[in-house]
């Protein structure tokens, strides 16, 4: 039987992995097999095979392994004739690519049963002839599949090199998609970990239906598998599509995927594929170290503006960098919540901050401190809902965001930083993990804020309010809600009642009730006052 010209050298295992061989069909090519004839298990051809064994002894199961070709004359098979429909479930169990038997000198036939279960599983049963020995199809294949591998190797050894030409030579995902698209024939595209195409190259149509396909989020099977790409290479059945993970570090850093219009991907494709994400490894781990030269240069400046050390050109500076900070702006700073994992979160909120700022203002200054990332936005920019879309972007942890008022020029941005930075840390006290603040919100809270010494606050709160300073007793807690409202409203009795739903009679009893805990606050403004900043403190958590 001839091969089939067709039939793929590689088969995609279950665990997602690329086994490489020489097909079936291709096996039963070679000149030894000539007069081989296939008389079940047409539908397995396309089976691997990567070595020989022969079969001489009854317990052959304890000795074969996964993509094997198996050879035997049947001889201890001879008296057990009724087990040989159940070998072949037990060799197709074990991964076998195909079983080559010889009749005629101890088996004269095969039974039925064995043929068709053969069929049903799509394990070849091969019928070799009389004339043949088993030495020359053991040298023959092996050294196919010894010369397969090699010719393998050395194509992917030769791609290599012209791959790594490209890095020497200043080239970039463009480039290294460009030549794999060459020396393949086929679409090529490197995509980040979100699915971002960085750069594709081949035919304009194959291009086209390689970023219509799936493919580009791990779907090489027909199953949604975003993460299996990552993992380990993919190459879908009909040939047709493949994937390679880049991977630099032990950190995935997106795919490069091939699309084949014919079909026609092979195991030494693959291979190249292979070759491919490594040098596409390299380009992406020598832009991060530019990129983080960059930032640390601009993180460097900005912090050097807003500490009032910038030097006399600093306009002239920012714009080297896009930036315009001879407008009036604002300052926001983003600090992540204790709880946030603070290294690896960090720079995920700089990301977020970065994509959220180029959306809403161009012309913005980004940049990440040590404990936080810090904004420069125009005047007219709604930072309200430039920090919401920056969450958005960043929703596995939170983060605190403080506002400055707007500061005419650079002059004024290191006063503008420390108000920002200042909204950030008492808003998280004031309304916890995930509050955004204007610094002309904070009110009396500045001034408590920068209070230090927390037990003299404690004292104050409880000297002042009393048995109403703790919430062990529900009683004294609605007392103290009372009293809040009481001070709020400025001792309106009507509106007071109004809000918390009372009687005014029942009010005015709470209100005496009060004074009798607290003293005569209805008369006395400075009780009132001291009443209000016990209260105030209370408001401030980690206080």
């Amino acid at each position: 039987m001839t091969s089939d010209p067709a039939a793929p050298a590689m088969r995609l295992a279950s665990t997602g992995t690329i086994i490489h061989g020489v097909a079936v069909g291709e096996v039963l090519g070679v000149s030894t097999l000539a007069g081989a004839r296939l008389i079940a298990g047409k539908g397995g051809l396309d089976r691997i095979v990567q070595r020989l064994n022969v079969m001489e002894v009854p317990d052959i199961l304890a000795w074969v392994k996964p993509n094997e070709l198996l050879l035997t004359t049947g001889y201890p098979l001879r008296n057990t004739p009724q087990s040989l429909g159940r070998l072949v479930a037990d060799l197709d169990e074990r991964g076998l690519s195909a079983l080559a038997i010889k009749l005629g000198r101890y088996l004269d036939e095969l039974p039925d049963e064995m043929v068709e279960q053969a069929d049903r599983l799509n394990f070849p049963l091969i019928l070799l002839p009389n004339d043949v020995g088993f030495d020359d199809i053991l040298n023959q294949v092996l050294t196919d599949i010894l010369n397969r591998q090699a010719a393998t190797l050395a194509r992917a050894e030769e791609a290599h090199r012209a791959l790594v030409q490209i890095i020497l030579a200043g080239g970039g995902m463009r480039e290294v998609t460009a030549e794999v698209a060459g020396l393949l024939d086929v679409a090529v595209a490197a995509v980040d970990v979100s699915g971002h195409v960085l750069a594709s190259a081949g035919g304009a149509e194959q291009v086209a239906m390689l970023r219509e396909a799936y493919v580009l989020s791990g779907n090489l099977t027909g199953r949604s598998e975003p993460s299996r790409a990552d993992a380990d290479p993919l190459v879908r059945a009909d040939g047709h599509y493949a994937v390679v993970p880049i991977v630099a570090g032990g950190h995935h850093h997106g795919r490069i995927a091939a699309f084949s219009q014919a079909g026609t991907l092979r195991d030494s494709d693959i291979r190249i594929l292979e070759r491919a994400a490594t040098v596409a490894a390299l380009v992406v781990t020598k832009q991060e170290a530019v990129t983080a030269v960059e930032s640390k240069y601009r993180a460097d400046f900005l912090r050097d503006v807003l500490t009032g050390r910038g030097g006399s050109r600093i306009a002239e500076r920012a714009k080297a960098f896009g930036w315009d900070l001879e407008r009036p702006v604002s300052v926001l700073v983003a600090e992540l919540d204790p709880e946030s994992d603070e290294r690896t979160a960090q720079d995920r909120l700089l990301a977020a901050w970065q994509a959220a700022v180029r959306r809403h203002d161009p012309r913005g200054a980004v940049a990440g401190f040590s404990h936080e990332v810090v904004a420069v936005v125009g005047a007219g920019v709604d930072t309200a809902r430039l920090a919401s879309a920056a969450s958005s972007a960043f929703a596995d942890c939170t983060f605190s965001t403080g506002m400055s008022r707007i500061a005419p020029g650079a002059d004024a941005l290191a006063d503008a930083y420390g108000q920002a930075l200042k909204a950030a840390r008492v808003g998280r006290q004031l309304h916890g993990s995930g509050a955004v603040a204007h610094f002309d919100q904070l009110g009396v809270y500045r001034l408590l804020s920068l209070v230090d010494d927390t037990a003299e606050l404690h004292s104050f709160v409880r000297e002042t309010l009393g048995g109403l300073a703790g919430d062990d007793d529900a009683e004294n807690a609605d007392l103290r809600r009372t009293l809040h409202v009481l001070l709020e409203t400025n001792l309106n009795v009507a509106e007071t009642a109004r809000r918390l739903h009372f009687h005014y009679n029942t009010l005015r009893y709470r209100i005496g009730k009060l004074e009798r805990m607290l003293g005569n606050f209805t008369e006395d403004a400075h009780l009132r006052l001291n009443l209000t900043l016990a209260l105030h403190v209370l408001n401030m958590r980690g206080i």
